[in-house]
């Protein structure tokens, strides 16, 4: 092959290999672009906390949102759920607060914290995948300056959302230990995607349960700034 063909057959892989890096830019810009605007657009525009009810809580640590409740409040009981014996250190079973998140199985597994993002995990989850779970933390009751954003719901609003949570959750599910001594996972009904992330079911969550929140909440930023 002459050094002519093999600078134009290099010219044009340069050419398309340019092509492939701003189409796909371009993709994720559109894509950061419409989950700004779908988390900025309301449901539940017109609902008013009520005076009194339960308080729960929404948290981020800026990768994955989580709904921190009370184990037992307004006739819901998470302690057949979540119970101490699914914990490496049983004693964090005697926190009387739960924090629940879900998402795809080796992205929450893997991506503990931004330092553990690796693009094949992220690209793997976005383009779709079943296997799915559900994250649950026993904590004691948030502190101001904890991070965690109170929210009060009324009794009804509140076992509306614990339904939608106990959906998520699989019949029967296998438990896995967690990131540490007082969490554990459980597997989930539910598929997950670049539409539907870890923050996407938060906000649908929240959304179900009556709660003023954004449309489409696919980033911790568009859960986070409702509250």
């Amino acid at each position: 092959m002459s050094r002519e063909n093999v600078r134009r057959r290099v010219w044009v892989a340069l050419r398309w290999g340019g092509r492939v890096v701003v189409g796909v830019g371009a993709l994720l810009s559109l894509y950061a672009v419409a989950g700004l605007i779908g988390g900025a657009l309301p449901v539940n525009a017109d609902r008013r906390p009520p005076a009194r009810g339960v308080l729960v809580f929404v948290e981020s640590n800026g990768l994955h949102t989580g709904i921190i409740v009370p184990k037992v409040a307004a006739g819901v009981d998470w302690r057949d759920l979540a119970r101490p014996e699914h914990l490496a250190d049983p004693r964090y079973g005697a926190y009387s607060y739960l924090s629940f998140g879900w998402g795809e199985r080796a992205f929450y597994l893997e991506t503990a914290t931004w330092a553990d993002v690796k693009l094949r995990t992220v690209l793997a989850a976005a383009s779709g995948s079943g296997d799915t779970l559900v994250h649950v933390d026993h904590l004691p009751r948030p502190l101001p300056g904890d991070g965690a954003r109170p929210i009060l719901l009324g009794p009804a609003e509140y076992r509306r959302l614990a339904a939608f949570i106990r959906a998520t959750v699989a019949d029967r599910p296998q438990v896995h230990r967690g990131y540490g001594p007082y969490d554990a996972f459980y597997t989930a009904r539910g598929r997950y995607s670049a539409r539907r992330t870890c923050n996407t079911w938060t906000g649908e969550a929240l959304a179900h349960a009556g709660v003023r929140v954004g449309r489409w909440t696919p980033f911790p930023v568009t859960v986070m700034w409702w509250f």
